[in-house]
């Protein structure tokens, strides 16, 4: 079995604050939830029947980043998308939207915490995460205790 799931330290698990279902004449499905990594995002997707065609969506934050779909596997009913890159400092919310129709309606919304920024050791603040001595991104992260759901 292939490794999709991106490097480095699970920063968060964000939940749906609403049934996140999208249905349409092409595809339907649920959004579960969204990890946050250091170097990506993975939205893990129910899908309405096995093996039904993987749905298309698109990741926003509130600043407009531009997510990028990396790689994507389906097992049965259930898919994982993964984006790069992962969220910056300061994002608030994160939107899935549907690709598969020419609206792109938003199907769920969810709220970011506030995470801790790695510190990279750059006292002017300019320097990348990848900067940091032996380019590991989690350098310097402590996570909070991340518990999985009851």
């Amino acid at each position: 079995m292939r490794e999709i799931i991106p490097s480095g330290t699970l920063r968060g698990m964000l939940l749906p604050p609403t049934y996140g279902r999208h249905i349409t004449d092409a595809t339907a499905f649920t959004v579960l939830s969204v990890e946050i990594w250091a170097t990506g995002l993975v939205v893990t997707i129910q899908m309405a029947a096995d093996g039904g065609p993987q749905p298309r969506i698109n990741v926003q934050d509130h600043f407009g980043t531009e997510y990028t779909l990396r790689d994507s596997a389906t097992l049965g009913s259930r898919n994982l998308q993964v984006f790069t890159p992962s969220v910056p400092p300061g994002t608030r919310s994160l939107t899935i939207r549907s690709a598969d129709d020419a609206a792109a309606r938003p199907v769920v919304t969810f709220a970011v915490p506030l995470m801790a920024v790695p510190d990279t050791g750059d006292s002017a603040g300019t320097a990348e995460a990848s900067d940091a001595p032996g380019g590991n991104p989690d350098e310097g992260y402590t996570p909070q205790e991340l518990r999985r759901p009851a």
